[in-house]
């Protein structure tokens, strides 16, 4: 019997809808208290110092171009496997974004091939933006080392990976975005994700500086802190003290954010536990799949699969009801990177994984019967 499944698909209960019925009964939709319980809690979970809710992931990888001094002359290098928000928010400031090649096996930055690009640029390159793809985690701990040799930055796109970790040389389990080696880390909130708040993100850092000015950047460039204030008129009396955005993520949002949080753990373990059914399900067989962490530190927000021809795949599997999708056209392919000289070509490796890539259903309220339905037919239309 045909089924209707999408590739992903956020899970509301009645927990959730209470939470937010709550906060809508009380005094503060914006600005008020649930943000920073958001804020801690999010932060405890991933384990850095701190966390700033902000409107979106995109508006976080722009407030983290900002308190990094990304600006006209900065170079900075991100993955071609990605949303195009990573790469634009360079761009936002007036930088200019380079692309390094990906690993094929992990689908992550090649960190040789990053630093063979970072030496060719002989000390222009300013940071490097390495992204969690799929939930994969990025050594940050390898990261770090190649950042320090060089004085880079860190951006971590760890959007697709709350939850996820590496284990680092000491045998210790780093978590994606608990700062530990990078200064800055981005998540989202899309409905897609682990957490799904309708539209939402949060920066983690372990950095008080960097923490002290996304808090203006975020809100107008504005403080009411008497602290930081060059004078104090009154209790009305605030101060613009930079050119900042309004970027804030609202109360009833931040508690929808608490709520789905109490649940990512769970959703966490029923993603791994769908990802393990596939891995079972194809081994031995023509459809390729992308190898896990040893660690088992994936966080499995996509699981990808691998075809020659993708495109008769994703055709018959949408006439099946099965409605994959494909993450993600590689960014320099765009028509506005390509007007700034990048060309098809540019990353072969990336462009070849492009070719062959299609996200499969994977998402925690997914039942067992819906899981065999998506491998039953994949497999059909392998051998057919």
């Amino acid at each position: 019997m045909k089924m209707n499944i999408p590739y992903g698909r956020q899970h509301i209960d009645q927990q959730d809808i209470d939470a937010v019925i709550e906060t809508l009964q009380h005094d503060f939709l914006t600005q008020g208290p649930k943000v920073q319980e958001f804020e801690e809690k999010f932060a405890a979970y991933v384990g850095s110092k701190y966390a700033i809710a902000c409107a979106n992931g995109t508006a976080a990888l722009h407030l983290c171009a900002l308190a990094l001094d990304v600006k006209p002359g900065v170079k900075a290098i991100t993955s071609p496997i990605t949303f195009a928000a990573t790469a634009n928010c360079i761009g936002y400031c007036g930088g200019e974004v380079l692309f390094s090649d990906i690993d094929p096996y992990t689908l992550l930055l090649d960190l040789n091939k990053l630093e063979d690009l970072v030496k060719k640029q002989n000390g222009k390159i300013r940071g490097i933006l390495p992204v969690d793809f799929g939930g994969y985690p990025v050594n940050l701990e390898e990261a770090r080392k190649l950042a320090d040799q060089y004085g880079l930055w860190i951006i971590e796109d760890a959007c697709h990976a709350p939850g996820g970790y590496f284990t680092d040389s000491k045998g210790t389990q780093q978590h994606c975005g608990n700062g530990q080696f990078a200064d800055l880390a981005i998540f989202s909130f899309h409905p897609v994700k682990h957490i799904a708040c309708g539209e939402g993100g949060m920066i983690t850092t372990n950095r008080k500086d960097l923490y002290d000015k996304l808090l203006l950047l975020r809100t107008h460039g504005i403080t009411k802190n008497p602290e930081l204030m060059t004078k104090n008129e009154g209790g009305w009396y605030y101060e613009m003290q930079t050119l900042g955005y309004n970027y804030r993520m609202p109360d009833i949002l931040c508690a929808l954010g608490v709520s789905q949080l109490t649940k990512a753990d769970a959703g966490l373990t029923r993603r791994r536990a769908l990802a393990q059914k596939y891995d079972q399900a194809f081994a031995g067989t023509e459809v390729r799949t992308i190898a896990p962490p040893k660690d088992g530190g994936h966080a499995y927000h996509l699981y990808i699969i691998q075809t020659n021809d993708r495109k008769t795949m994703y055709d018959k599997l949408r006439l099946d009801g099965i409605y994959a999708q494909v993450h993600y056209i590689p960014v320099h392919l765009h028509p506005y990177y390509q007007s700034l000289g990048f060309k098809a070509g540019d990353f072969p490796l990336s462009e070849n994984y492009y070719n062959q890539a299609i996200s499969i259903p994977m998402y925690p309220s997914m039942s067992d019967v819906e899981q065999q339905y998506v491998i039953d037919r994949i497999l059909f239309h392998t051998h057919a």
